[in-house]
């Protein structure tokens, strides 16, 4: 018996790890999504072209690759994680909304909505207990 009891003790001690670790993968990939991005903007720009004739595309192309560059650093050190998931929305949801548009990708589809949705749990959820915010809210 004090087996299953220091084996429950240890699980609800640790049970923010696995949550953690799926934020930081989240920042992890937009963060490489925002170096492919600038690294090679023809992606970018065939992505774009089914609204290209709307006038904010040329704004979209700016605030894409930085938005996932700095929102997921924010995200991965779990610092102002909300307001970062809130700024990756737009981007999410255009990027679903562009496989309908254009040419459906199903892979690219499949990836934005998983994406998608893990955001809408972190801006709910929050950035957890292993993170910036956390260790920032303790020390007041």
């Amino acid at each position: 018996m004090p087996t299953i009891k220091s084996l429950n003790k240890w699980a609800n001690a640790h049970t923010y790890y696995p949550l953690d670790l799926l934020r930081i993968a989240l920042g992890v990939f937009l963060f490489i999504k925002g170096i492919n991005f600038i690294s090679n903007s023809q992606i970018l720009v065939d992505l774009i072209k089914p609204v290209q004739n709307l006038a904010g595309a040329m704004i979209i192309i700016h605030y894409v690759a930085p938005a996932h560059l700095i929102g997921g650093l924010l995200i991965s050190f779990g610092l102002l994680t909300r307001w970062s998931v809130t700024a990756q929305l737009p981007l999410l949801i255009g990027a679903v909304l562009i496989n309908f548009i254009g040419e459906m990708n199903v892979a690219n589809l499949i990836i934005a909505s998983i994406i998608l949705l893990l955001c809408i749990f972190f801006l709910f959820y929050g950035s957890g207990k292993h993170s910036v915010d956390y260790y920032l809210k303790m020390q007041q």
